[in-house]
């Protein structure tokens, strides 16, 4: 049986355990051991980070060739429009060749924590936020298809991966789900922590 975390990481924590630089990193909020990320979450993104400690399981959600979708919340520095959606639906070029989502949809913004610290705002531009569902990781993938279609990110919110959420769990908080298996579609008992 494998362990899942399903975390909810806050904005700048590092997406490992250790560091030299004395950033925040995992080991400020899971107390598990010999778990390690399945996939990543950059510093400056916030939300679902999974967590295992089995090798297998981590490839599967992780890898490339089995396609697992990622849904993003992304705040962005101007109007986004249908059109910008239609753009990305389409692929948008970026220096490691075409990036593409699988879907994208404008959403009014989410109910989400404070993030600390704010995002910087400027009153003469608005903003606003953009659902966006991927099934690569390529570094820093959705802030580029962002930039690309001229809409800075702001801020960026991984709300689901498969069939894992952020669902009920506070920024910072974690649920340890146990993996029979590796069935990636349906999760077994849940344990909060």
């Amino acid at each position: 049986m494998a362990k899942l975390i399903i975390f909810n990481k806050p904005f700048q924590v590092l997406s490992q355990f250790t560091d030299d630089s004395g950033k925040k990193t995992l080991a400020d909020y899971i107390a598990v051991k010999a778990v390690y990320p399945a996939g990543r979450l950059d510093f400056d993104s916030e939300g679902l980070l999974l967590l295992t400690d089995n090798g297998a399981l981590q490839a599967k959600i992780s890898h490339p060739k089995h396609k697992l979708s990622k849904t993003y919340w992304v705040q962005v520095e101007g109007t986004a429009t249908q059109t910008h959606c239609d753009a990305l639906m389409a692929g948008v070029k970026l220096k490691d060749g075409i990036a593409t989502a699988l879907s994208c949809k404008l959403i009014s913004e989410p109910s989400l924590w404070e993030r600390v610290p704010p995002i910087r705002v400027r009153k003469s531009i608005p903003d606003s936020w953009m659902q966006i569902v991927i099934n690569e990781g390529r570094n820093r993938q959705v802030r580029r298809m962002t930039a690309a279609i001229d809409l800075p990110t702001l801020r960026l919110v991984r709300a689901r991966v498969g069939d894992w959420s952020i669902e009920d769990l506070h920024v910072g908080e974690y649920r340890v789900e146990n993996i029979t298996g590796g069935n990636l579609s349906k999760p077994s008992k849940k344990h909060l922590q």
